[in-house]
């Protein structure tokens, strides 16, 4: 059984069937069916059914990301702007896939030669609950416009949001078996990546669990995309625009209530001005207070799940008991929503869960550093890598810095760090491997496939 629950309400919402073992297979075999057939249309064939299915997101974005809100507790207005970005994103490949899967011609001895890009077949896709829309369709778009069908196993307590997205391709057309949601608990999954029937595998999720699906589908030999952990450092330099870095800081912290891979964790301050940049990150956090997620005007809601809460409170604690100071929230709030209030630490030094574990719900860590090159090395002083931001008035020096210095698959300068359908989006280290959006991201589940006629 698969349960949603309102983490404001604390209400079930409903219960659903997990899929029995001849439901999967049944799924499978569609999937694999059908990639021969999607295969075979042209690229603007496969692009029209993603423009209709964007056109679909955009007319029902206020139902869906309702049903988000209900089930993880995004406030109502990101939810429906994660909406409008997947179907942004739909609309990018549908109109650059073609060119995207160009063959390539390469001058070689030969008469001809070239490279081309042939699907793979069918993509396992497992995802997470924290971007219940945007996670699904930033893999979908490269998977599908490359012509690869696509397995989708959500995370459990947003089994209503997968089921929102398999009506939304039923009623825009798409063949039969192209897109499968599966209704299965995390213990199925080993199973059905080492089906033959399925060919690849892109997982966003914790760091553990990227390492058992990595594992099983290196077992079988199948291609892996992992978006995994991250515990992003923004590095406020002594020359930055302090009020301009501190409200990027708070709202990269607090967006999604914190429940973000790419949110500001580990504010790195030069001693300098620490003391001001966090009066200035206070004032910030004070202005966007909790509140329930149906309302628009709320920009911080509960957290997903009590138990996720419970979590992160343990991990703040621990920081605490280690000497980090608190500067605001730090407590679980009354009553039976799973809130969790903007929290700031201070004094967080190594060893403490603030400074080396990934605090996933909105708590901001401030350390301090006595210069750029200590600032540096902090930010680098992690297992993760997925992303970081810098703050300057010296845009060369910020630069520099971010193309040179800071380890992590993206460094922002002046801005929050955020996904772009235009852009590569992926870790290093423990934050993955591999690359989702853009060209790059498209190349992923596709063979390239080397063609020479002499």
């Amino acid at each position: 059984m698969l349960q949603s629950i309102n983490p404001y309400t604390g209400i079930v919402i409903e219960n659903y069937k997990t899929d029995t073992a001849k439901v999967i297979q049944e799924k499978i075999d569609s999937s694999h069916a059908a990639a021969s057939s999607w295969s075979q249309l042209s690229i603007k064939q496969r692009a029209a059914y993603l423009s209709k299915l964007a056109e679909y997101l955009d007319a029902h974005k206020e139902a869906m990301g309702q049903m988000a809100t209900e089930e993880m507790g995004k406030p109502i207005s990101q939810s429906i702007a994660e909406l409008e970005k997947c179907a942004y994103t739909l609309h990018y490949y549908a109109e650059n896939g073609e060119a995207f899967l160009k063959e390539e011609k390469i001058k070689t001895d030969a008469s001809e030669s070239f490279v081309t890009f042939e699907p793979l077949g069918t993509v396992l896709a497992v995802m997470p609950w924290n971007f219940p829309y945007w996670q699904v369709f930033r893999a979908m778009g490269p998977i599908l416009i490359s012509g690869n069908t696509m397995l989708l196993k959500h995370a459990s307590n947003v089994t209503g949001c997968g089921r929102a997205i398999q009506k939304a391709m039923d009623e825009c057309g798409f063949p039969k078996g192209v897109f499968q949601l599966l209704q299965i608990k995390s213990d199925a999954v080993a199973n059905v990546i080492a089906d033959p029937r399925v060919h690849a595998v892109t997982f966003t999720g914790s760091t553990d669990a990227g390492r058992k699906v990595a594992a099983t589908a290196a077992g079988h030999l199948k291609k892996q995309v992992l978006e995994l952990g991250g515990s992003d450092a923004y590095i406020i330099l002594k020359d930055a625009d302090l009020k301009a870095a501190a409200s990027v800081c708070a709202a990269s912290r607090l967006n999604n209530t914190g429940q973000s891979c790419i949110a500001a964790k580990r504010m790195i301050v030069e001693e300098p001005v620490a003391a001001q940049f966090e009066r200035l990150l206070l004032e910030a956090f004070e202005e966007r207070p909790f509140g329930d997620p149906a309302d628009k005007t709320t920009k911080v809601g509960t957290m997903a799940r009590t138990d996720l809460r419970d979590e992160l409170h343990k991990q703040v604690e621990q920081s605490i008991a280690a000497g980090a100071q608190v500067v605001c929230g730090g407590y679980i709030p009354a009553g039976e929503a799973a809130f969790y209030p903007p929290t700031i630490l201070t004094k967080v030094t190594k060893g403490m869960p603030a400074y080396e574990e990934e605090l996933f719900g909105p708590v901001a860590s401030i350390i301090i550093a006595k210069d750029e090159e200590e600032a540096i090395a902090i930010a680098n002083d992690t297992e993760f890598g997925l992303g970081g931001a810098i703050f300057t008035t010296d845009l060369k020096k910020g630069k520099r810095l971010a193309s040179k210095s800071v380890a992590a698959g993206s460094v922002f300068v002046n801005t929050m760090v955020s996904s772009n359908a235009k852009l590569p989006f992926g870790g290093i280290k423990q934050s993955g491997y591999g690359r989702e959006l853009s060209a790059y991201g498209i190349k992923e589940f596709v063979n390239i496939k080397t063609v020479y006629i002499k």
